[in-house]
């Protein structure tokens, strides 16, 4: 057994500096989005063509939750979300299905649909991010710098991808004056024909001879802008060259492709992920080294920037754990010797390191790293893995003082322990069952707080009844007799709880009344205490949402993060910052709400110094974007912990009718409007805008021998620009675009006065065959499950809960829903649909949690009457959890939910040990009464010891955002839980059995008063 104890120390020594160690616990993104364009079609057409038809499909797909889709004039993007009761096992094998699917129906789109394409890659997380910025360098010079340092990184070990942040193509533009094509004869298409026609990549053949095969290569490829000014257009009898009649120039992307900047300078960005399971602190250690011979290469002027380093944050995350993890077991230890004396707080104290052990190889094997998660289940864990060494410890000084051997003191302990100890342990688990088997985002974010703790209940039952009884020979000495034969001197602590318990089992049907009042008027109090799904993060960064109207330029997103950007320069709380325009940020952190790329919106990521400092930015900016951005729906927040949800209030409004749906919505925001906690209310699509309708006279037009679609291809191609051929350049395709000039493209009367070529080689402007009027289109619109839905969305005030805010609301917009037609209805969502989610799915195991136990308990105890009793004690720690709760001013999340389902496990426990001791006491010739009173001393110091420990174990978590609602919650219920076992439970048990107290204990006790 020591051999097999050294090994196991050893062992887990090796294992946990070889854990892995992440910020957060993977879980699975559930949600695929799929991407079809349709170029020139209207929102109507793309609604009802494209986006309808291919949503009408997925919706035969087994597994699905929910269909949403964002369509705009000409793009259809649709986000499937699987059920959160999919296994993470079957969800690759869903997203093919959906690939199969949808491939298959791609015959049904319309000519000219661009995709479908597909990307199930949403939920994978660019935990390191670095920005390069340039001076004196274009950045073409700038990107062909960073795509070498990609190809550096890519070889560094755990990185699976890295993504390129804000680089801009490079375009080629040919701009010509459609006047002077029509002057010259020249047909457009023509010249796009020949331009086509000489850049082209074909074979043209090869040699088989006798010695050597020789391939054939015809030249006149472009290579640069020079060749293509050279091209020449035979007219008539004339030949003209390209650079006579259009002007060549190479530029960027017009307009911009999403920007990004770092600390207000514009930027090229490295994101780079982790492969699953790798360890983060490695990976980062190899990325600085990785960098540092790279920035010492890098030309002077092109400098990296940090922007994001999640190994930092896991390393400093992990390390205050630790901390905590080790000021726990300092304190259990401490509290330990003090009330078991040192050689027993001894025994004690090496079953933890050892328990630990044998626990960290189980976690690896499981595939657990350390994280936020599992750091916090080992705290939990270790308070509750020294009750059943406590409890060896306990009976074997017990059995030494009454005069037993070490070896028989040892096997007494795990002859008559061993049993009740495995049923309160595996009882203790199955408080946690609901937490592992939830089958929601949430529950698969906490799952390894049941497997952790689980584990470890295990491991340390094995160590109390196999390695705490060979420690305890070791080291544990018999009591020393004493010299007087008189009673054993009872201390005062024990004197009061013996007092209280006769007090209370004399007065039975006070007691056990009472007992219930006080319950019930806990479970009352629970409405006063706050609700809260999950907390903020406790990081520094603070998110920065800028929309402006969704007709909007990305020049005008980039104008108004660039002012917020000068903002933050001056900014004595801001370290660093990066500005994302045209899309949000990417996901740098597991649990971000990534937007939409959307040339309306930016997003900065702004880090504070420390956590004071974040909430001072918060303020400063909240009130510089009232004042100065009035028409900019922003909104500032940090960080989610849990499954994002984004706006946290949301009500959904559904239905057929756009303007209907508009004008309901409109009620709705009235609504929410009204509730003091609510502001920035706000819609995700509801204003239509400008668009330019150009009505062709269909008869003129075919007179000229004209069609629409010839229009259509003449407007692009001058307004906007065709992409006539490619320019390969290095490892860059560049497109060749050709359009009009500046001032022909930015007109409307140049607009009415372009010349349109006709087939027979004349032209004609094109104001005389079409007419131009403005109408009202809906930019984008929003569905779910094929019905359009507009979504109206609040953020709540500092310090406000948003479930608060619901619950405020939510019987107005009861009475809303009631006076709707029908096919049309409001839908909460936000924070308290996942939350309700999430807790629906805890309470779907919660009946499977109940049969455990009860199976359980009734294996151990084999009697109705006695499951009764343990039963009745269960939910009495809800007196402990309101009082501890209320208190404090912590909230009743999804966390503290878990902890109260686990509270169950642990006083069924203490239950069970008592009940099982009792029945002992009474096997050996006691009546009900005194074996009531016998047992319920016996196991006071080592009940209350425990609870002691475990309220002491959980003080380092307590001040913790994620898991301080959790430990407080434990700590109260499990303090006045134990209380009530030692009281309640022994006065149930007298009351259903009908015992009497004896006249001698009566006598005694009235002449010991």
């Amino acid at each position: 057994m020591v051999y097999f104890m050294l090994v196991a120390v050893i062992a887990g020594s090796i294992v946990f500096m070889k854990l892995g160690r992440n910020e957060d616990p993977a879980f699975t993104f559930r949600t695929m989005i799929v991407q079809a364009a349709w170029p020139g079609a209207t929102l109507e057409e793309t609604l009802q063509q494209v986006t309808e038809r291919i949503e009408r499909t997925l919706q035969e797909t087994p597994n699905i939750d929910d269909v949403r889709s964002y369509t705009s004039a000409g793009l259809t993007t649709i986000f499937v979300n699987l059920r959160g009761s999919t296994p993470p096992s079957v969800v690759p094998d869903m997203w093919y299905e959906v690939r199969k699917r949808v491939s298959d129906m791609r015959s049904q789109l319309p000519a000219g649909v661009v995709g479908p394409g597909f990307n199930d890659d949403f939920g994978d997380t660019f935990g390191i991010i670095y920005g390069f910025t340039a001076d004196g360098f274009t950045h073409r010079e700038l990107r062909d710098q960073v795509e070498a340092v990609r190809s550096r990184l890519l070889l560094v070990p755990d990185v699976s991808k890295i993504e390129i942040l804000g680089a801009q193509d490079e375009q080629v533009f040919i701009e010509f004056s459609t006047e002077r094509l029509a002057g010259l004869g020249l047909n457009f298409q023509a010249l796009i024909g020949a331009l086509q026609a000489q850049n082209v990549v074909r074979p043209a053949g090869t040699v088989q001879t006798g010695d050597e095969r020789l391939t054939i290569r015809v030249s006149g490829a472009f290579e640069n802008e020079a060749d293509i000014l050279a091209v020449n257009f035979v007219v008539g009898d004339r030949i003209i060259r390209l650079g006579d009649i259009a002007e060549v120039h190479r530029a960027y992307s017009d307009p911009p492709q999403p920007m990004f900047r770092v600390n207000g300078r514009a930027a090229i960005g490295v994101a780079i992920a982790m492969r699953d399971s790798g360890d983060i602190l490695a990976l980062g250690r190899n990325i600085q080294a990785a960098m540092r011979s790279i920035t010492a290469e890098l030309p002077i002027g092109i400098e990296p920037h940090l922007v994001a380093d999640q190994a930092v944050t896991v390393d400093t995350a992990i390390n205050d754990f630790t901390d905590s993890l080790w000021q726990a077991i300092l304190i259990i230890v401490v509290a330990s010797f003090v009330s078991l004396g040192v050689r027993p707080g001894s025994v004690v104290a090496l079953s933890i390191p050892l328990t630990l052990a044998i626990v960290f190889p189980m976690m690896s094997l499981a595939g657990i790293d350390l994280q936020r998660i599992s750091l916090g289940a080992l705290i939990i864990a270790l308070t509750l893995l020294v009750d059943d060494a406590m409890t060896t410890v306990d009976a074997m000084i017990r059995r030494l003082g009454k005069g037993d051997s070490k070896e028989q003191a040892a096997t007494f302990a795990y002859r008559t322990l061993a049993a009740p100890m495995l049923t309160g342990t595996l009882v203790t688990i199955a408080g946690f069952v609901p937490i592992g088997f939830a089958a929601s985002s949430a529950g698969e974010y906490t799952f390894s707080i049941f497997a952790v703790v689980g584990i470890a209940l295990i491991v340390s039952w094995f160590v109390a009844v196999l390695f705490a009884p060979l420690i305890g020979m070791a080291i544990l000495k018999a009591p020393k007799p004493k010299l007087n034969a008189g009673p054993e001197k009872v201390g005062l602590l024990m004197r009061l709880y013996t007092g209280l318990l006769l007090g209370a089992m004399r007065r039975k049907f006070l007691t056990i009344p009472l007992t219930f009042a006080i319950f019930a008027l806990a479970i009352f109090a629970i409405r006063f205490v706050p609700q809260q799904f999950f907390p903020a993060s406790d990081r520094t960064e603070l998110m920065v949402d800028l929309t402006l109207p969704q007709n909007a330029s990305i020049f005008a997103s980039a104008d108004l993060s660039a002012r917020l950007d000068a903002a933050l320069k001056e900014d004595p709380d801001v370290e660093r910052w990066s500005t994302y325009v045209g899309r949000g940020a990417i996901r740098f952190y597991l649990p971000l709400n990534v937007q939409l790329a959307n040339p309306f919106f930016a997003q900065l990521v702004v880090v504070a110094k420390d956590l004071p400092g974040r909430d001072r930015l918060r303020d400063r900016l909240e009130r510089k974007l009232a004042e100065e951005f009035p028409n900019v729906v922003a909104r500032v927040s940090p960080l989610e912990l849990g499954p994002p949800v984004g706006w946290p209030i949301q009500y959904r409004v559904n239905g057929a009718d756009l303007e209907q749906v508009r004008e309901i919505a409109l009620r709705v925001a009235q609504v929410v409007s009204t509730s003091a906690g609510a502001r920035h209310v706000n819609f995700d699509w509801m204003e239509p805008s400008r668009q330019l309708r150009v009505r062709v006279d269909q008869d003129q037009a075919r007179l000229l021998g004209l069609s629409s679609a010839q229009v259509s291809a003449a407007l692009n191609a001058a307004v906007t620009g065709t992409v006539v051929t490619q320019l390969r350049d290095d490892i860059y395709l560049i497109n060749v675009v050709a359009r009009a000039t500046a001032d022909e493209r930015l007109s409307l009367s140049n607009l009415r006065s372009m010349q349109v070529s006709l087939p027979g080689g004349r032209s004609v402007p094109l104001g005389q065959f079409v007419t131009f009027e403005y109408e009202q289109e809906y930019p984008l619109v929003w569905r779910r499950d094929r019905v359009p839905t507009l979504t109206v969305q609040a953020d709540v005030r500092i310090g406000v809960l948003p479930e608060t805010v619901v619950n405020e609301i939510a019987p107005r917009i009861a009475e809303l829903n009631a006076t709707l037609p029908a096919g049309y209805r409001v839908d909460t969502g936000g924070i308290a649909e996942e939350s309700a989610e999430s807790s629906a799915s805890v309470a779907a195991v919660v009946p499977l949690m109940i049969v455990l136990m009860l199976t359980a308990l009734m294996f151990q105890l084999q009697s109705f009457q006695r499951l009764t009793m343990v039963v009745a004690v269960l939910p009495l720690g809800m007196i402990g959890v309101v009082a501890a709760l209320l208190i404090f001013r912590q909230p009743l999340g999804f966390v503290a939910i878990l902890g109260i389902l686990a509270l169950l496990g642990m006083i069924a426990k203490n239950a069970v040990i008592l009940i099982v001791q009792i029945e002992a006491d009474r096997a050996e010739g006691m009546g009900i009464w005194e074996a009531v009173v016998a047992a319920s001393t016996s196991r006071f110091r080592p009940m209350m010891l425990t609870a002691i420990s475990t309220v002491l174990g959980m003080i380092p978590i307590a001040p913790t955002v994620f898991w301080g609602p959790m430990a407080f919650a434990i700590m109260g219920g499990l303090l006045v839980a134990t209380l009530l076992t030692l009281v309640f439970l022994p006065t149930l048990y007298v009351a259903w059995f009908r015992a009497r107290e004896p006249q001698a204990i009566g006598q005694a006790a009235r002449q010991g008063d």
